[in-house]
């Protein structure tokens, strides 16, 4: 049990800028709740800590000033950000539990409590943008910091610098130059595009439940794959090479092709079907552009993108280098044209609506493209410094979500001792186990 002993409103510590932000189309997209994140330590949580992770937030405030504003919505039904500098929620909280009790750190109830809970029944327009939750565990073994970020406002790719250079500041540094947030977003405003797209699109549109599929509880689960097991991964994928000079598969292409075999073998043995299967998932187009954007762009920044159509019988049938391909088209498609062309027909009338009902308070339509059936929303962060936020007390020994999720996803991330990397699954409950046994059962006749 998790009780909340102090809330600190974190503001600015000099004056910033207040004009309006602009938001771009990309910004606008997507989720338009709050995203959350957990830092778990080996540190006494006291109020030396507190204070510390206090007064560094407000020097660091001071270049990401957006943070510390609000969204509002602007006439033409667009959002942006209100720069008030009405600041960030900082809660101080203790817990019953110890850090024994997290276990593995697969996202749970237990972790749902290290972040803070985000009232969606006030105004939009006044909720922080940012809320962090500082939680010490039973014994003064240890302690978390749950990170909640408005999606609207960036994504994982900009917010892991933020909270690495509030932990630098935190250790008495100074940030350098090139640390420096880039904040202007109008730089993605590109200009106007015909009214069709130049290149072909997916056709977003979220697909129909499988009979009682929405009513199957999911689980969360935790698997390591060290080096020594990606490279086996990789071994395999290649080993049967299409064309002499292409170039081999990649660490992502890999790993994502063996999430998603296990997942239509253990789909197929529960239900012995064989249904259509996607991969949908988010590049991140930073340096995909032409000119790339700014170094340090903080922002939403990410291209959608899905696997061309094809069965589970397909996967599970032709070697892991079939599933690998289809990664690999997925993300071959996402060039500048694509980029422009996709941002210019996104943001349509429906999504307009469904900003405008979140602020009326009527909530997030969550309207998410190839969700449920046999399809699997995929999320890596692998490439990402998450183990370089150490406040003065040492890294993480671990990073990772806190919240649980209601459809078929699987995240990639790095590995807190780092060797390899830790994917975290949502699957079905009773199919949890069978995952498990296949993504180690592979990897142990591929070594073989």
């Amino acid at each position: 049990m998790v009780t909340i002993v102090a809330s600190h409103n974190i503001t600015p510590n000099q004056p910033t800028p207040n004009d309006p932000l602009w938001l771009s189309d990309s910004d606008q997209i997507g989720n338009l709740r709050h995203v959350s994140c957990v830092y778990f330590y080996k540190a006494k949580h006291n109020k030396h800590v507190t204070e510390r992770l206090r007064n560094s937030l407000s020097k660091t405030l001071v270049h990401y000033y957006p943070v510390a504003g609000r969204l509002r919505l602007t006439k033409s039904g667009r959002m942006e950000v209100n720069c008030n500098a009405k600041g960030v929620t900082l809660l101080d909280a203790q817990t019953t539990n110890s850090f024994a009790d997290y276990g593995d750190f697969s996202p749970s109830v237990s972790t749902e409590e290290l972040v803070p809970k985000v009232d969606y029944t006030q105004p939009i327009e006044d909720i922080p943008l940012v809320l962090i939750q500082l939680t010490g565990f039973h014994g003064g073994e240890g302690l978390a910091i749950g990170i909640v970020t408005s999606h609207p406002l960036t994504d994982a790719t900009s917010m892991m610098p933020f909270v690495n250079n509030w932990a630098k500041v935190a250790r008495g540094e100074e940030l350098d130059p090139n640390e420096i947030p880039f904040l202007d977003r109008a730089v993605l405003k590109l200009p106007q595009q015909p009214s069709s797209p130049s290149v072909k699109l997916p056709e977003w549109k979220p697909v129909s439940q499988a009979q009682g599929m929405e009513q199957r509880k999911r689980s969360a689960a935790l698997f390591k794959l060290s080096s020594r097991q990606v490279e086996t991964l990789k071994k395999k994928a290649n080993d049967k090479a299409s064309n002499e000079g292409v170039r081999p598969y990649s660490r992502f292409e890999v790993i994502a092709a063996h999430i998603w075999r296990c997942a239509s073998k253990a789909r197929a043995s529960a239900e012995n079907s064989n249904q259509p299967t996607l991969v949908r998932f988010s590049v991140d187009i930073r340096s995909r552009l032409n000119p790339p954007l700014p170094k340090n762009y903080f922002g939403n920044a990410l291209a959608k993108t899905v696997t061309p159509k094809c069965y589970e019988g397909d996967i599970i049938s032709n070697p892991l280098s079939y599933a690998a391909q289809k990664i690999r088209e997925a993300v071959y498609v996402v060039t500048d044209e694509y980029i422009r062309s996709q941002l210019s027909v996104i943001l349509g009338q429906e999504q307009l609506n469904s900003i405008s009902a979140f602020f009326m308070g009527q909530g997030h339509r969550v309207n998410v493209p190839y969700a449920g059936n046999h399809n699997i929303l995929l999320t890596s962060w692998m490439g990402m410094p998450v183990y370089e936020a150490d406040f003065g007390w040492g890294k993480p020994v671990h990073y990772g979500l806190a919240t649980t999720f209601e459809e078929d996803r699987a995240a990639i991330l790095p590995s807190s001792d780092g060797d390899g990397v830790a994917v975290t699954i949502f699957f079905q409950t009773a199919l949890v186990e069978l995952f498990k046994i296949l993504f180690y059962e592979d990897l142990f006749l591929s070594s073989l």
